[in-house]
């Protein structure tokens, strides 16, 4: 990177502003597919807790599955790229519901097998997106970027959902599944157009893939802070799964909400995670970079006991208004932690181990998803609705205990190498 380029601000960059623009369409079209699948499943082909929970089960089990290789070949691989060929391989997987829906052969299956080819492909374009961030901008500006990244997402999770909703009134929701499709072309054209400086690892330095699978593995368990930040965050998604796999039939049947308040819910939890994403710099100033992680991650996890309490609410209005307040408060505070913990892990992890490192994590992190909405389903059939909810809120207030009694509470600034002394 020029040293002209390395001192221009993000907002004058054009080459990141077009990586931005590009990651916004797609997170917009993504928001479209969110709300598109759980009321294709729950309304249309009349799903179970347990349909439910194997169609969450299958969009995330790729993470489990071909998680900790993913980071080894995009160590290898030129990260711009792969990410372009699994936005072209995710755009034709939702092209197929619609097509399927128009021909009259649409069937639970099958969203399975669509929801399973987005993941394996989500899988090598996520860890290959936090890898190529640090290659994009210098050092200093990684925090910004993430904001950046992440506030504009919110602001297409804030129009997504409604969006949906409104769509949902007028039209299919296998149309809907045309506008996830679209936005991930888009996301490739601007990838194509966006300039990285990288080299494919070259041929004579690799190893066998288990050796850089295991060196991966062994720098996250053995670093201290993010150690923590994974027993964390996987704990979280654990019991987060639960509740978000059975939200929409809480909202849709139980509750009897409609599509739009499923998307109201979600666009209101999304302004919520915007500005945390305003807030998360700022925040780190004036708690503490370090500090500021173990507060936000014990801040997400308290809101969503509300999402079971609107079981008892007494009135749709209260209800609605109990969900909203909860997604927004948990949104902000979950977007906040994980700007700081991304930040984190992109400043201590060495660039040639940033894919395997990225990819363990998510392997600890969502590898646990898949199996937590298999276990929303059966929670829901075996203690009904309002019990599983309860585990999951419950459960979800004890993860955030492994980063608040870690060095990170009381740490002013985030350490920028991976030396002890820093830490």
């Amino acid at each position: 990177m020029s040293t002209t380029t390395a001192e221009r601000s993000l907002l004058r960059d054009g080459n990141f502003a077009t990586f931005w623009t590009g990651q916004t369409i797609s997170a917009l079209g993504a928001q479209l597919g969110l709300l598109a699948f759980p009321v294709l499943a729950v309304s249309l082909l009349g799903a179970t807790e347990m349909e439910v929970g194997a169609l969450n089960a299958a969009s995330t089990a790729a993470f489990l599955v071909v998680g900790l290789p993913a980071g080894a070949w995009v160590d290898r691989w030129l990260k711009r790229r792969v990410m372009i060929a699994a936005d072209l391989v995710r755009m034709a997987a939702m092209a197929a519901v619609p097509l399927l829906w128009w021909l009259g052969v649409l069937a639970m299956w099958q969203l399975y097998v669509v929801a399973a080819v987005v993941g394996v492909a989500t899988v090598f374009f996520d860890v290959s997106y936090q890898s190529i961030v640090p290659l994009l901008v210098r050092t200093s500006k990684v925090a910004e970027a993430n904001a950046k990244l992440e506030g504009t997402a919110q602001v297409s999770r804030v129009g997504g959902p409604a969006l949906g909703g409104g769509l949902l009134t007028i039209m299919g929701a296998p149309l809907l599944f045309l506008g996830e499709g679209l936005g991930y072309l888009l996301s490739a054209v601007f990838l194509w157009r966006t300039r990285v400086a990288e080299v494919p690892q070259p041929v004579a330095d690799r190893r066998p893939l288990a050796a850089e699978i295991k060196e991966g593995l062994a720098f996250v368990v053995k670093h201290p802070l993010i150690s923590r930040i994974v027993l964390c965050t996987a704990g979280f998604n654990a019991f987060s799964t639960i509740t978000f796999t059975l939200l929409p039939i809480l909202v849709l049947r139980e509750l009897g909400l409609g599509a739009g308040g499923l998307g109201l819910v979600l666009s209101v939890g999304a302004a919520g995670g915007l500005l945390g994403a305003l807030a998360a710099p700022w925040l780190g100033r004036v708690v503490g970079e370090g500090t500021l992680i173990p507060l936000s991650a014990l801040a997400g996890a308290v809101p969503l006991v509300l999402v079971p309490a609107t079981l008892l609410a007494g009135s749709h209005g209260l209800a609605l208004v109990m969900l909203v307040v909860a997604e927004f408060l948990a949104s902000f505070a979950t977007l906040v932690y994980n700007i700081m913990q991304v930040t984190m892990r992109q400043r201590v992890c060495p660039p040639r181990l940033l894919g395997r490192m990225n990819a363990s994590i998510r392997f600890a992190v969502f590898g646990v998803m898949p199996l937590a909405a298999l276990l929303a389903g059966l929670l829901g059939q075996s203690l009904g609705l309002a019990g599983a909810l309860w585990v999951a809120a419950a459960g979800g207030l004890l993860p955030p205990l492994a980063v608040f009694f870690s060095p990170l509470l009381g740490m002013k600034r985030l350490p920028d190498s991976v030396d002890p002394a820093h830490l």
